[in-house]
């Protein structure tokens, strides 16, 4: 009898360590469970707090340029309607040194590489001048430029070129360079060569003038990690 229940003493407490076992795995389970799903929220939570931070710079950011937009259309007219213009000229004229500002500035600074326009340009600086060209030589690097018509951060590009004129004497020479000086397009002497009588020179000048690409407004995306 004692043997008997011994015995089902021994199954009970079997039993009993058993469930024990499993209630300690099933909470192990559930703990290491909760453990990860509790990080892998808490995770998500905090992209989730990035995520409404970025977009809230970006709204923020969008309000300022919306402001600045509206300031800076403002400050465009203001600067764009002037009777006369940056270089002493008048907006509505049609000379030389005559239309608004915005067009002044253009034609300083082309955003577009165009070598013909340019000895255009140049070939009328010596005809109101007086002078006779014998050449006018440069790089039509006009293939090389064609994929850099735009940029988002836009340099300015040297475009390097040689005129020689003849027939000439020292003082037109020197009020050409004058005339350079002043013209509406930069243009940066870097050497002059003059050889010849007085009044019969010829000066092999090399200068170089600029472009630089429009700038373009492209939206960015932000990854947020």
């Amino acid at each position: 009898m004692a043997k008997e229940l011994m015995s089902t003493k021994r199954v009970a407490i079997s039993k009993a360590n058993a469930q024990l076992v499993i209630i300690v795995a099933v909470a192990s389970f559930v703990t290491v469970f909760c453990l990860i799903a509790s990080r892998a929220v808490l995770s998500q939570n905090q992209y989730n707090a990035r995520v409404v931070s970025a977009k809230e710079d970006a709204r923020n950011q969008l309000e300022d340029n919306l402001k600045t937009f509206t300031d800076l259309q403002k400050s465009y007219s203001a600067f764009n309607s002037t009777a006369t213009n940056v270089i002493g000229g008048t907006s509505e004229g049609t000379g030389d040194r005559d239309g608004n500002n915005s067009k002044i500035i253009l034609n300083a600074l082309p955003s577009s590489y165009d070598f013909p326009a340019l000895t255009s340009s140049l070939e009328k600086i010596f005809r109101d001048s007086n002078l006779t060209v014998s050449s006018i030589t440069g790089t039509d690097d006009q293939l090389a430029q064609q994929a850099n018509v735009s940029s988002s951060k836009p340099q300015t590009v040297e475009i390097p070129f040689t005129f020689t004129i003849t027939g000439a004497n020292y003082q037109s020479i020197t009020k050409l360079m004058e005339t350079l000086q002043k013209s509406t397009r930069p243009i940066v002497v870097d050497s002059i060569e003059i050889s010849g009588a007085n009044k019969s020179m010829t000066a092999t000048v090399n200068a170089h003038t600029y472009f630089q690409p429009a700038k373009s407004l492209v939206p960015e995306t932000k990854v947020v990690k």
